[in-house]
């Protein structure tokens, strides 16, 4: 795997694989877990409403696309009513784009040097088997609201290979390219009380390397705000299954007055 980029050619994938491709010009990534036999699950929004438009463009992008037919594969695009996993064909999920295998496990000089996030973790994966369990089993079950930065393609990803979420759902979700918009801006602000004691390029420098340490701290294999959850156990104790944000907070009420 390159610093730049980790394309792979389609026959060095395998099933269990998180494996993503970039859309609209490189802005953003398209995640997703390889099951075999050309078919991956993913996670996109529910439904492009006016709300989720205004918010999550690409998410909406791709809900739009997986509603067309398929001529190959007849069960491509299955999702159960109100859920966002989606089982898709290879060629669907790609549409002629270039293919990505995600990096796990990486040393924390590699992940530094990787010039955007979204394409490795320090964190280690979980066996194919136990990864290709949790992507089906969501894909019956569902995986919550998309919410861009807190829940998305990525975050669900990154969950099937490791089983592992943020103790706080209400935060910054574990996806790598959502840090990176975090992180840029933030690099840059703290930064900016150096300006009148560097020269430019000094401050450049600086603005790099908060990035770069900023981005690198939001990482599952770094976070402590994480946590292992079975995926039998996730609509129980997470709230997933739930129709939005409020009624998370009635699901878990509901879920505490029945002692579960």
């Amino acid at each position: 795997m390159g610093l730049l980029t980790n394309i792979v050619e389609r026959s060095e994938i395998k099933p269990g694989d998180h494996i993503y491709t970039y859309r609209t010009a490189f802005a953003y990534t398209n995640h997703g877990i390889f099951v075999g036999g050309s078919k991956v699950v993913h996670f996109n929004c529910v439904e492009a409403s006016a709300s989720a438009s205004a918010s999550s463009d690409a998410a909406a992008e791709e809900t739009s696309d997986i509603s067309s037919s398929c001529p190959t594969f007849p069960d491509c695009g299955f999702k159960l009513p109100n859920s966002g996993v989606v089982l898709s064909c290879l060629d669907c999920f790609l549409r002629n784009d270039s293919l990505h295998r995600f990096e796990y496990g990486v040393s924390s000089p590699v992940f530094l040097a990787k010039v955007r996030g979204g394409t490795c973790s320090t964190a280690v994966s979980d066996p194919p088997e136990t990864v290709l369990h949790r992507a089906m089993y969501l894909l019956q079950k569902g995986f919550g609201n998309y919410i861009v930065f807190k829940n998305n393609c990525e975050d669900f990803a990154l969950y099937c290979k490791t089983g592992l979420l943020t103790v706080d759902r209400l935060g910054v979700g574990s996806s790598g390219q959502t840090s990176s918009i975090v992180s840029a801006p933030l690099a840059a602000l703290l930064s900016s009380p150096l300006k009148l004691l560097i020269p430019p390029v000094g401050v450049a420098t600086v603005t790099t390397g908060m990035y770069f340490m900023n981005r690198y701290k939001t990482d599952f294999g770094v976070r402590k705000d994480v946590v292992k959850v079975a995926v039998e156990e996730l609509a129980a104790k997470l709230g997933f299954g739930c129709r939005n944000e409020r009624s998370i907070v009635e699901c878990e009420a509901s879920n505490s007055g029945t002692g579960r």
